[in-house]
């Protein structure tokens, strides 16, 4: 005797009803992907924080002290 057999699947929306997603969901890879964009194109314009000396010996003492 065959097995029976599911015409629905177990799991995701029925077949042909529309797939919904958030506002931020679409606005958000959007985003990050023209900011990306816009370093790649001018790579000048992204200047990095500069930062006092001292705590960036910290975190290498940090650091130090924690691989023994």
């Amino acid at each position: 005797m065959p097995a029976p057999t599911n015409p629905r699947p177990a799991r995701g929306p029925a077949a042909g009803s529309p797939v919904r997603l958030p506002w931020w969901a679409v606005v958000l890879p959007v985003l990050a992907f023209a900011a990306l964009l816009l370093v790649m194109a001018d790579p000048e314009q992204a200047h990095a924080v500069s930062t006092d000396p001292g705590f960036g010996r910290f975190v290498e003492r940090a650091l130090d002290q924690l691989s023994y």
